[in-house]
């Protein structure tokens, strides 16, 4: 496959080597669903999705990508009790808000997205297997990887066993061999309204245990690409390779790929940290288009500040390939004859850079980069009205292919999206800007919620305010 990945356990930028020629696999980790996701939660889906549709539309080659919800966790029992709900009742609610949500960014679904919950079994007779290898025991009906017996622990987070015991913390409750021992199975607790059978008694699965039983069966073996966000290396995506590599003796995961953090404000952003925007709110606020361009024009393993500056950013490198492919259709569509065709030649050779961008890790900004030019060209030809109108449709499909790629073939609207918008929101488009000029912001707020009840929003560009959906 003509793709290279960066893989964090190697520290390196290597060329894909798919366990079965022509068909990519990958397990991405999802969200653990006790409220609802954020935008940097996002992140990861959107890579995931990206990757899927760059390696099955532009290298013509099958993938599957695998995204779990974790919906059997601490935080899933907090939330349940402090609400007083059933825990599954809870976990059901955020898992379907987090479809939702991430559907809305028009990018389709993973092939599969197992569930915790759906998977105990697998889990169970995994974490029997690591105790019947001398890897895992049981104390005080809990069940504890023995980190001290996998010689390679600690290769893909970088750090050294012996300094990750100094600074490990045993929790009250906790009968462990060593501090760094971690939980496969944790015992029921009172509170816990959930729990399965086990050779140990009642419990649940541990999180890093989960991650290892679901995708072992959906993937098997030696699959190609494990992902998820940045934060996720140390102790998850450590432990999950401990686990399934001493259990089987045998690769997990052909390399690891790892985004980073969105900032919000000068920290990460995290659930946990209290520091989010929900992507729901995101979504009503600026739109699919906005937050697919604000994830496309950074590097995906670089941390990206997600405030006014680098939206409004967003919003404007929307903006001018929309300018572009509106001026491209339109002089398509009004002209008749022309002798120049040589924006088919650029429209090829910008399809061929797009793809080799991207097939070098995946390097969303030097793609967009790419057709940024392809707008350009097209804004040429069509101001000089001489070139043939069926080549400049032609380069404009071209431009709207990559587009696709990214979750951005919306910004190909025809003659513009003011045209095909409905009367009534037309109208209160109109009302908007009125209202805004008589700085009556309270009615301008009103009315944008009005446009935001039937499924649109405004973007204010050079050419006035214009309706875009969401």
């Amino acid at each position: 496959m003509n793709l290279t990945l960066y893989d964090s356990l190697t520290a390196t930028a290597t060329r894909v080597d798919e366990r079965e020629p022509g068909h990519l696999t990958a397990y991405i980790c999802g969200p653990t669903v006790y409220s609802y996701v954020h935008v940097g939660n996002a992140r990861p889906y959107w890579l995931g999705q990206v990757l899927k549709r760059f390696v099955e539309r532009r290298l013509g080659q099958r993938m599957t990508l695998v995204a779990n919800i974790t919906d059997v966790n601490d935080r899933i029992y907090e939330v349940a009790t402090r609400e007083g709900s059933p825990s599954a009742e809870v976990a059901e609610r955020f898992a379907q808000a987090y479809i939702d949500d991430t559907s809305r960014l028009g990018l389709g679904r993973p092939d599969l997205e197992p569930r915790v919950s759906q998977t105990v079994p697998q889990i169970v007779d995994l974490i029997a297997r690591l105790v019947d290898r001398g890897l895992a025991y049981e104390s005080g009906g809990d069940v504890y990887y023995r980190v001290g017996a996998f010689p390679s622990y600690g290769a893909l987070s970088k750090q050294r066993t012996e300094a990750l015991i100094e600074g490990a913390r045993v929790e009250p409750g906790e009968q462990k061999e060593s501090a760094l021992d971690f939980a496969l199975w944790k015992t029921q607790k009172p509170g816990e309204d959930s729990a399965w059978e086990s050779p140990w008694g009642l419990g649940r699965p541990g999180w890093h245990i989960e991650c290892s039983a679901m995708a072992r069966e959906h993937l098997g073996a030696d699959f190609d690409v494990h992902g998820g966000g940045l934060d996720l290396v140390f102790p998850h995506h450590e432990n999950e390779r401990a686990q399934s590599e001493g259990a089987y003796d045998e690769p997990f995961a052909r390399r690891w790929v790892h985004n980073a953090m969105l900032r919000f404000g000068a920290e990460k952003m995290s659930k946990s940290l209290g520091n989010v925007e929900r992507l729901r709110d995101a979504l009503d606020e600026h739109g699919a288009t906005t937050l697919c361009m604000f994830f496309a024009r950074a590097k995906y393993r670089s941390p990206v500040d997600y405030d006014d500056g680098t939206l409004a950013q967003s919003r404007a490198a929307s903006d001018t390939l929309r300018e572009g492919l509106r001026n491209a259709r339109r002089y398509a569509a009004t002209h008749s004859s022309g002798d120049d065709a040589a924006i088919v030649a650029a429209g090829q050779a910008a399809s061929q850079a797009f793809d080799e961008a991207m097939s070098a890790d995946l390097d969303t900004p030097a793609a967009l980069a790419v057709l940024h030019g392809l707008a350009r060209d097209l804004n040429v030809v069509a101001a000089r009205a001489a070139a043939d109108p069926a080549a400049v449709g032609r380069a404009a499909d071209e431009l709207v292919a990559c587009l696709d790629v990214l979750g951005l073939a919306g910004l190909d609207d025809g003659l513009g999206r003011a045209e095909s918008a409905p009367p009534d929101v037309r109208s209160l488009v109109t009302a908007r800007e009125d209202a805004r000029g008589a700085r009556d912001f309270e009615r301008a707020d009103e009315l944008r919620d009005s446009l935001l009840a039937l499924g649109w929003t405004v973007r204010d560009t050079a050419q006035g305010p214009e309706p875009e959906r969401l």
